[in-house]
Parts: structure tokens; C-alpha cells; sequence
């Protein structure tokens, strides 16, 4: 882990900088990708299945008998922590629901606002070597809340050409209505255009490397939504002198064990707290079986000392975290000027891993400073707002002066015609009936 003390805040964007390849070094490969499984749809897939992941598979789609089976493969605890999880992200989006919005902003003129499912979405679920079937729970439970009529599973196949059964038996609880053994930028591809097997759709949500990040950031060309440029996972830790080292380590080592292209920063208030945490590090990383995992992440990231909570809250905004613990004393007052961050953990005894997995937040957030724009994925990220309007007779005489003037000054004829066509008639109609 790299060290800064008291760093000037002018080399703070700098200092900050995130372990990502640049898009233009990553996109030739995603293009071609795109263009050949545009053109060539299952073959294609294929292909790339067998360059990316080693496996020749004659079908990607997961037959629903094995869907089903799934649970047998699994034990009781996982099993019933699934379904634990499973309700409490459910409580949760479930109380994100919103009642339709109307008024009349004036006599006959009504408006309102109703929110629509996206009626086709595709999530991703990263494989490999740790299967991420809580994302699935993440994604599944508030795309099905919302109402969408077709929920797409893409998740990458291991060496045996498998997807792991606990991604298979959290799609079933949730209801996901098709599983494809795909991953990667193949996966995205595959949703966004279509093939042979896999249906296209019309948003993609879900966590994935950079080559990930950047094949959904290609999908917006070609007409497809996306949850968020969401790219390798990222933790800031705030520790003043009531934080316990041994709790800051472990959630440090949390994260840097996702991935080795991942973040963790810690800033403190004292050099003591740092070399603490960095002995405790040391202490807790021989126990990780992804050590050699976590070691290269800790390369990417970065110890800062402060003189006060007050600059460690300024650096926290500047950062825009994924996660963003707060591990400090009065942490409810503190979190107030927290104004970027994908989701915040407040006070020594809430880990980071609890909103991975169960306490009810989403965990698909925004990475590498999104966090300043985006919000991380709920309830809302899964449905449409369409506004409506209608006007009576009487609404369009009182507003159409109003309509007709603003047209008029900005050169456009034909709108403020279509106001008076109708005033007129209104007025000729009352004129007529006396």
C-alpha cells in the first residue's frame, strides 16, 4: 500500500487515480467482438466462449430442469442464507416503491406521472473463479418487483462448461426467466443485438471487469440502456482514533480480494492508525486463500494521513467511492457532508460485506468516481417514468395564450397553430350555443 502524508489538495485528483486501462486500449477488442457476434450471432459466441473461457459448448441456454435441480447441489446454509438475503433486498426495494404523481397546475390543465417496467433486461453475473450469485439476488429481486416481462441471465461458464449451481438456484428463486452460459464482452454483445438463442434486450445491469465495463458502454451506441459504467470494485475506509485496525484490515482485504485490478484507500487522522491497519494487514492476508488476489489490488492502493476528519470528508467527495466506510466517532453527523458515494457504512460494526450480501441495499454501484452522477442500482433503475397530460376546453383557454406567445418567439408556426385551431373552435362552439 502506497502512502501519502498530509497530501496538498492540489495533488489529490492525481493521487486518486484509479488502476483502469484506458477505453481506447481495450475498445478495438470489444468492437470486434460486437461487429462478428452482430454478424454471425451463436457461431461467434461460440467461438469467443472458447477463446475466453477455454470451454467448447454446443448450447449456452441452461435447460430448466437444471435450473431447478440446482439446489441439490448446495448445502442447507447457503441455501438458507440465500433465501434470507432474498427477503431482506426484497423489504428493502419493495419500500422504493412510489405512488403515480398527478396535480392540476391550473383550472383544466392535469398532469401526472406514472412509472412503466422496462419491458426486456439482461443482467450480467460475474463467474469464474467467485461466482457472484448474490448479484444475481441484486438484480433478479428488483427487476421482477418492477414488473419486467422478460429477465435475461448471461453468466460465464467454468472450465466444466458449468454455471455455478448457487447462481442457478438464486436465478430460480427469483424467478429470472432465461439462463445463457455466456460471459464476458461475448455475454453483452449477445444481449444487445441477439442471436439465434439468446433475446436482445432493452437495458443491461451487472458488475464485470473492465472489458466488461467498456463492451456495456458500447451497447449505448447501439440502442441498448445500462445500468451504470459499474467497472472493478473499490473501498474507502475513513478511521479516526475509535476505529478498531483489526475491523479496518479486514474490510480493506475485503475488497482487494474481488479482483487484482481493484481499489482500496485508507484515510486516517494519525500516522499511528495507519501503520496499525498496515500491521494488521499483514497479519490477516497469510489467512486469504485469494492472498496472491489481494496482494496485487493492495499495489493499486493507498494509505492517506490527515490532520482532520474535516479534509478525510473533503478527499472522500473528491474520491466518489464505491463503498465508502466511515469508521469514526458520531459517524450519523459526520456522513451529513458526505455528498459522493456509491453506498456509505456507518460506525465500526458495519462491514462492507453486509451490504454485499444481505442487509437489503443493492450492491451494484457506480465505480472509478461515477459516484459524483450515478446512483447505484434500486427499484427506479428498472422502471420508465412516462409523463401525461390532458387539458379540457376550459385548460386550453386559459394556457393557450401562454403556449401561443412562447411558439411564436421561437419561430415555430405550425405549434402555435395547433393552440389557436382548437381556441378558435372552443370559441366559435361557445358563441354558437350562446
Amino acid at each position: 500500500m502506497k502512502k501519502a502524508i498530509r497530501p496538498p489538495e492540489t495533488s489529490w485528483p492525481q493521487l486518486l487515480g484509479r488502476p483502469v486501462l484506458s477505453l481506447a486500449e481495450i475498445m478495438p477488442q470489444v468492437q470486434q467482438v460486437f461487429t462478428d457476434i452482430r454478424e454471425q450471432g451463436d457461431r461467434a459466441v461460440k467461438s469467443y466462449t472458447e477463446k475466453f473461457d477455454g470451454v467448447a459448448l454446443n448450447a449456452f441456454k441452461i435447460p430448466e430442469d437444471k435450473i431447478r435441480s440446482a439446489e441439490e447441489k448446495l448445502d442447507t446454509p447457503l441455501i438458507r442464507a440465500i433465501r434470507v438475503a432474498k427477503q431482506h433486498i426484497e423489504t428493502f426495494h419493495i419500500a422504493q416503491q412510489t405512488s403515480p404523481v398527478r396535480v392540476e397546475t391550473m383550472d383544466g390543465v392535469v398532469c401526472w406521472q406514472e412509472k412503466k417496467p422496462i419491458e426486456k433486461v439482461g443482467l450480467y453475473i460475474p463467474g469464474g473463479s467467485a461466482p457472484l450469485f448474490s448479484s444475481v439476488l441484486m438484480l433478479a429481486v428488483p427487476a421482477k418487483l418492477a414488473g419486467c416481462k422478460e429477465v435475461v441471465l448471461c453468466s460465464p461458464p467454468g472450465s466444466d462448461g458449468e454455471i455455478h449451481p448457487a447462481i442457478l438456484f438464486a436465478a430460480g428463486l427469483c424467478g429470472v426467466d432465461s439462463v445463457y452460459a455466456i460471459g464476458g464482452i461475448q455475454a453483452i454483445a449477445a444481449m444487445t443485438f441477439g442471436t439465434e438463442t439468446v433475446p436482445a434486450v432493452y437495458k443491461i445491469f451487472g458488475p464485470g471487469n473492465q472489458y466488461v465495463t467498456a463492451a456495456k458502454q458500447l451497447a449505448i451506441q447501439f440502442g441498448v440502456g445500462i445500468d451504470m459504467p459499474a467497472g472493478p470494485s473499490e473501498l474507502m475506509v475513513i478511521a479516526d482514533d475509535s476505529a478498531n485496525p483489526r475491523f479496518v484490515a479486514a474490510d480493506l482485504l475485503s475488497q482487494a480480494e474481488h479482483g487484482p485490478d481493484s481499489q482500496v484507500v485508507l484515510v486516517c487522522t494519525s500516522e499511528s492508525i495507519l501503520t496499525e491497519v498496515e500491521s494488521e494487514i499483514d497479519l490477516q492476508i497469510g489467512q486469504l486463500d485469494r492472498k496472491s488476489i489481494a496482494e496485487k489490488a493492495l499495489g493499486n492502493s493507498l494509505g492517506i494521513v490527515v490532520d482532520e476528519l474535516k479534509t478525510a470528508v473533503a478527499i472522500a467527495n473528491e474520491y466518489a467511492a464505491e463503498h465508502l466506510i466511515l469508521n469514526v466517532s458520531k459517524a450519523e453527523t459526520v456522513v451529513r457532508d458526505i455528498n459522493n458515494a456509491g453506498s456509505v457504512f456507518l460506525g465500526n460494526y458495519t462491514p462492507e460485506s453486509a451490504g454485499d450480501y444481505a442487509s437489503g441495499t443493492n450492491h451494484t454501484l457506480p465505480t472509478n468516481g461515477y459516484a459524483r452522477q450515478y446512483s447505484g442500482v434500486n427499484l427506479d433503475s428498472f422502471l420508465k417514468s412516462i409523463t401525461y397530460q390532458q387539458l379540457s376546453p376550459e385548460g386550453l383557454l386559459n394556457l393557450g395564450e401562454t403556449i401561443a406567445v412562447m411558439a411564436e418567439h421561437e419561430s415555430l408556426m405550425a405549434h402555435k397553430r395547433a393552440v389557436t385551431i382548437r381556441m378558435d373552435a372552443i370559441n366559435k362552439e361557445s358563441d354558437e350555443n350562446g
